[in-house]
């Protein structure tokens, strides 16, 4: 995109350039009286200037189009993380509470065999 708009303004300059240089030339060869050669220049100024705002607006037209299309493919990146985002806090959350099941589970059987030996050692002890 970037080499595109260092086309474009070159295209422009040398538009400018060459319709200037062109001008220039056509009046000063021309053999015509002072108030001719006012109103060409006049008639070729206006030209320019109109197809200089043409091109303007085309210019901005294809920014405002370019600009649209990165803030749709921004946000449709934005909304693709941020899907993968949850579906990974998703899937963290329940490994989680896999972890956190079988530690319960893995803490009552300790408990059991804690309370089944001090049972025997209190069975024992008092024999």
């Amino acid at each position: 995109m970037s080499e595109n708009n260092n086309d474009l303004g070159a295209f422009l300059a040398g538009f400018v350039i060459g319709g200037l240089v062109g001008a220039a030339t056509a009046i000063i060869l021309a053999p015509q009286s002072g108030s001719e050669t006012r109103s060409q220049l006049m008639n070729q100024s206006q030209d320019l200037r109109q197809m200089s705002n043409e091109r303007l607006q085309q210019v901005r037209q294809q920014a405002g189009e370019a600009t649209k299309d990165v803030r749709d493919r921004a946000g449709t990146a934005f909304a693709d993380a941020r899907s993968q985002a949850h579906q990974v806090t998703g899937q963290m959350q329940e490994q989680a509470r896999i972890v956190l099941d079988a530690g319960k589970d893995r803490a009552g059987q300790v408990r059991n065999q804690v309370n089944s030996f001090v049972k025997r050692e209190n069975g024992t002890a008092t024999e």
